[in-house]
């Protein structure tokens, strides 16, 4: 009687090339399945896509000939895949600096490569996690120089390795919704989920940006319908990330504007800065409003009690959430401080960068939101560390991994 095991399927490979889909087996053998249509478009710089049967990590090979693994989520017994990983995240101006470090090292100090270095060692020790942002996509993609765009979207990808923040306006809805549950009693509807995740409808919040994401056929078995949802997010954020056609950026909300009116009012108002504090939460609480109704609305809280909330207690609420609480800490900030000038990449850099320090162990970021971050954080009493050079940002890091 034979001993011998029978041959299994090891890797799935989707080849663009050959139009084929090839299951290697454990005895060197392959089978190879031709795709009807490639579902690789013409700007795709994706070459083949590499899965194993286990559905647990993905490995993406470019036209270039540049790997990209990302680890993907499991459906159950794996709450917390960060198993005590730090959570560093970097501002975009920091995942240029890491991308110069290695495809254009002149451009940076030796320092900044050195950390660099040092970043990238964590992560395939899986000591840290480096999460892209949807900021970091939409910076990314709409860069002009194809070139650089590559190079940029191929370091974070290859860093990130598929860990992702959580739509940080999602989080902030979340943080909002969870508290007018508690005060509703509807405790089973909270929603709160890991802000770092490798979660495949993270990324991109589908109540926020009116979007819908890929759902597998529903004669698919749960566990089958999750892997192919998380292969399929995976796969289209590598994809978008790299593809040739630039990204056109999206119209001016006017967010800049308006807030550079109401500084420019307030710099000229004969009040002290806790009166000046209450005008600011007043200005926070009105551009959120439909935030603020839609989520007590689906918390079920009784109208009255929301009036309530908003008219006594919504300030000191708001301090309390990490997320949110930071961004009202900046707002502050930056509209007490007389003769402030705003930017249109301000919006994009308070939100990601108020979601991340209220949940991550690391930032870095330059010094233009760093002031602000660390002010905020102190007087929230958050531990985040934040810091505006990656060389201090490493020696930090390596500190606390050092530390039994």
């Amino acid at each position: 009687m034979s001993t011998e095991e029978e041959p299994t399927v090891v890797l799935i490979t989707m080849d663009r090339e050959t139009a084929s889909i090839v299951l290697s087996r454990s005895d060197g053998k392959e089978a190879r399945i031709l795709m009807e249509s490639s579902p690789f478009e013409a700007s795709s710089t994706l070459s083949r896509l590499h899965v194993t049967p286990s559905l647990d990590m993905l490995l993406a090979v470019t036209r270039a000939g540049d790997d990209i693994h990302f680890e993907l989520p499991k459906r159950n017994g794996a709450q917390d895949q960060l198993a005590g990983r730090l959570v560093v995240y970097l501002d975009q101006n920091k995942w240029s600096e890491i991308s110069n470090a290695f495809h254009a090292p002149s451009k940076v100090s030796e320092a900044s490569r050195s950390a660099a270095e040092k970043l990238a060692q964590w992560v395939v020790e899986e000591r840290i996690v480096l999460p892209a942002s949807a900021g970091h996509y939409s910076e990314t993609t709409k860069r002009f120089d194809t070139t650089k765009r590559y190079s940029l979207g191929l370091t974070v990808l290859t860093h990130s390795r598929g860990w992702q923040m959580r739509d940080a306006l999602q989080t902030r809805r979340n943080e909002l919704h969870d508290e007018f549950c508690r005060r509703s009693g509807n405790i089973t509807r909270v929603r709160s989920a890991p802000v770092f995740t490798l979660s495949p409808d993270a990324l991109y919040s589908t109540a926020v940006r009116s979007m819908q994401h890929y759902a597998a056929p529903t004669t698919f078995e749960p566990t089958l319908a999750f892997a192919t949802e998380a292969l399929t997010s995976a796969t289209a954020s590598i994809d978008t990330m790299l593809d040739t056609e630039r990204v056109e950026p999206g119209p001016d909300t006017g967010w800049a504007d308006s807030n550079q009116r109401f500084s420019d009012w307030l710099d000229e108002q004969d009040l002290d800065s806790q009166q000046k504090r209450k005008v600011i939460d007043a200005f926070l609480l009105s551009d959120i409003s439909a935030e603020l109704a839609e989520e007590a609305h689906a918390a079920a809280l009784p109208v009255e009690d929301f009036r309530h909330w908003i008219s006594t207690e919504a300030a000191n609420d708001i301090r309390r959430f990490p997320a949110l609480g930071l961004f009202r800490e900046m707002l502050h900030n930056r509209h007490l401080n007389r003769g402030t000038k705003w930017r249109i990449n301000d919006l994009t850099d308070m939100i990601y960068l108020s979601c991340a320090a209220g949940y991550a162990d690391f930032v870095v970021c330059e010094r233009h939101m760093r002031d602000p971050l660390n002010h905020g954080l102190r007087r929230l009493g958050l531990g985040t560390q934040v810091f505006r050079h990656l060389a201090e940002a490493a020696d930090a890091i390596e500190e606390v991994l050092a530390t039994p």
